[in-house]
């Protein structure tokens, strides 16, 4: 049997601007028909901490420190929380909602894309599996968050290895087509992690930051040899491959995208109005 044929795009280190209007524009020429389902990872430069759609910045972020700290800062168009982007294989997955493959339902559709995510970790060595809240309180967890942190908890069929989460990802549905984005971390700074929240006070912070190394982990904390950014790469891209039973061919911006990802990136992604609205 034939397999379906994905673009996949390989943009390495980029602005945080440029990778919210890359995400935006691969959804909108998708929705136009202009593209077929597309695969893309990146990272940053400079590293960055990114909020969520619905994330009040004034409230929850320590401005001062994320500068202090040189990053980088940008809203995501999908929600979720903080996720500070360094050490990492940041993904993105575009594709049609109608699409034979995708559930109608977020968590369903969100558990088929992130088979890729689960068949990467396999090829790397670690024994991935998905996190299903059980009890009533576990599913009311997650609606309301206690953390601004990302990855202070496991959602709906997001991967942990050894009861810690290694994974964290978001979606959001516009025009007809889902954009599903998120990190892979291969090493986590939690010192620097947790100096860019506000917290009511010390007493709060230590006590989510020793929570927080119970809940997550990242690759190279439970791999010796520790694994590079190439190893990722290709036991990811392969991962996609296996977990959604597709082949992936390399796809190139033209000049004419490239340009007009750049106008995005400057005039929404690079806007106080977009990055500080709520």
């Amino acid at each position: 049997m034939i397999k379906e044929v994905w673009n996949f795009i390989d943009s390495g280190f980029c602005s945080p601007s440029f990778n919210m209007a890359l995400d935006e524009a691969l959804l909108e020429w998708h929705s136009e028909g202009k593209i077929e389902p597309t695969i893309r990872f990146y990272g940053w430069n400079p590293p960055t901490l990114s909020v969520g759609y619905f994330q009040k910045v004034e409230k929850e972020i320590d401005l001062e420190a994320v500068k202090k700290a040189g990053l980088g800062f940008v809203r995501r168009p999908t929600g979720g929380r903080g996720v500070l982007h360094d050490q990492e294989l940041t993904y993105s997955v575009v594709v049609s909602e109608k699409h034979p493959k995708m559930p109608m339902s977020v968590t369903e559709a969100y558990r088929v894309i992130s088979e890729g995510i689960l068949e990467g970790f396999r090829f790397l060595g670690l024994d991935a599996y998905f996190a299903i809240p059980k009890t009533e309180t576990e599913k009311e967890d997650l609606k309301n968050p206690r953390s601004s942190v990302c990855f202070d908890a496991p959602s709906w069929y997001e991967l942990v290895v050894e009861g810690r989460k290694v994974a964290g990802s978001a979606q959001t549905r516009q025009k007809g087509v889902i954009l599903q984005h998120g990190s892979i971390l291969l090493e986590l700074d939690e010192d620097l992690l947790f100096s860019l929240f506000k917290y009511p006070n010390d007493r709060v912070k230590e006590r989510l930051k020793r929570n927080f190394k119970n809940k997550a982990v990242a690759i190279n904390e439970l791999k010796t040899p520790p694994v590079s950014f190439a190893e990722a790469w290709e036991a990811f891209r392969k991962g996609f491959e296996k977990g959604l039973n597709i082949s992936l061919k390399p796809y190139s911006l033209s000049d004419e995208q490239l340009a007009y990802v750049e106008k995005l990136a400057k005039e929404k992604y690079e806007s106080d109005q977009w990055n500080f609205k709520r």
